[in-house]
């Protein structure tokens, strides 16, 4: 009985949820050099995107990401496109975001820690969505046409939790 026991709740164990990972606070400089800071948007539910400028899926995802802004953004969704472009190639970011219109945060990771702490296989593009509590609930990498139908979902089951 006692076996039976045991078994019956590492069974139990092995399917119960499993807590949600707080997400790695972190603090960059966006293109007008101003410090943002994760922590500071607990309360939305907040995309991290990371992405750079010579990388055509992240090129291809990009404006997906930028109508779920315009749609979402009013019910406390926000994106942040992180660029890992390194120092060298850092200076494309900001002419590359306004020559598409992009209108969602952009940050710099010039010295990947960052992209590091969240994926660090570094492959591109990759998303975290958070949850309002800073709780990770969804992560995706690369890009694949359709990829944006999925994502929506999720930000809108997001969007409907307190």
């Amino acid at each position: 009985m006692k076996n039976l026991l045991i078994i019956v709740f590492g069974l139990l164990l092995s399917v119960a949820p499993a807590h949600a990972q707080q997400a790695p606070d972190f603090t960059l400089r966006n293109l007008e050099n101003k410090e943002v800071t994760l922590s500071d948007l607990k309360g939305k539910v907040v995309l991290v995107n990371f992405w750079a400028t010579w990388c055509g899926p992240c090129q291809v995802e990009m404006p997906h990401l930028q109508r779920l802004q315009d749609e979402h953004g009013k019910d406390g969704f926000v994106v942040l496109a992180i660029s890992v472009d390194e120092a060298r190639t850092a200076s494309r970011v900001k002419p590359h975001i306004k020559s598409k219109g992009f209108k969602f945060e952009v940050l710099l990771d010039t010295s990947t820690e960052v992209v590091s702490q969240y994926n660090p296989q570094k492959t591109l593009p990759y998303s975290v969505l958070l949850d309002r509590s800073g709780s990770i609930k969804w992560r995706h990498s690369g890009y694949s046409p359709g990829d944006e139908v999925e994502l929506g979902k999720q930000v809108r089951k997001l969007l409907t939790q307190p």
